[in-house]
């Protein structure tokens, strides 16, 4: 299991011109299984993605293929953990 950490590099103004495209590409990797959840950062600085790859290798080539980082407005932090324990519902994310 993976998080990702977006840091935004660029003022929102130029973010927000990939924005379309960085969420059809979102949608494609939830219709893989691959990402779990995400959402934006409070304040808006970026955003996190919860991610299921088969590995760190994997998962990196994955954004490569963002509109974000294509672009070079965000650049992202990896984190690997092993999760352990879930809430009711989540079991799912322990396989």
């Amino acid at each position: 299991m993976f998080v990702v950490l977006i840091s935004y590099k660029k003022p929102i103004a130029e973010v927000e011109l990939h924005l379309a495209a960085h969420i059809a590409y979102l949608d494609q990797y939830y219709a893989a299984g691959i990402f779990v959840a995400s959402g934006r950062k409070v304040p808006r600085t970026g955003g996190v993605i919860l991610a299921k790859a088969e590995s760190r290798a994997a998962l990196e080539a994955i954004l490569q293929q963002d509109p974000f980082c294509i672009a070079d407005v965000a650049e992202f932090e990896v984190i690997e953990f092993v999760p352990t324990k879930t809430a009711p519902g989540l079991e799912q994310l322990l396989r």
